[in-house]
């Protein structure tokens, strides 16, 4: 299908356009040129749909941890003492605490899309709070769950 200007109207014929709005395609239709990040204003849906892939495919590396950690269960005392001491280091008590703040987060974010699925909240402004309230909620339970790890004393660095 190509692209057509409206019968009569010489202003949208994308052969004679100067603005760059339109580029001339390898079979040689010309096709609008798609809008880029300049075009579009910041949303914090855009941060949470974002944010909901990244956490994501975060927790599919948290996955292949506790692959490694029942790995290291089933090798015996020795692996099992190896790895607790890596992921009880800060730097692996770092990536629990990331891998968590993705749990919650994708989980607030799964629920924010079954609302949607539901057909309700889809209006910008309850859109927009409904995305804030999934971040504000992965940050604070997050905060939470790590901070009661360490006020019982199960961690400590």
């Amino acid at each position: 299908m190509s692209t057509s200007p409206l019968p009569g109207d010489a202003s949208n014929d994308p052969t004679e356009d100067q603005t760059g709005r339109f580029v001339r395609q390898p079979n040689g239709r010309v096709r609008p040129l798609s809008p880029h990040l300049q075009i579009w204003r910041w949303h914090v849906t855009m941060l949470g749909s974002i944010l909901h892939r990244i956490t994501g495919g975060a927790l599919s590396g948290g996955a292949v941890l506790v692959v490694l950690w029942l790995l290291a269960l089933a090798f015996g005392p020795g692996a099992y003492a190896t790895f607790t001491g890596w992921m009880g280091s800060p730097l692996g008590l770092l990536i629990w605490f990331g891998l968590t703040l993705c749990l919650a987060y994708h989980l607030a974010a799964g629920v924010r899309h079954l609302i949607w699925d539901a057909g309700e909240g889809l209006t910008p402004k309850s859109a927009n709070a409904l995305a804030t309230g999934s971040i504000v909620f992965g940050v604070v339970v997050s905060v939470a769950f790590w901070a009661g790890l360490f006020m019982t004393g199960r961690v400590s660095l």
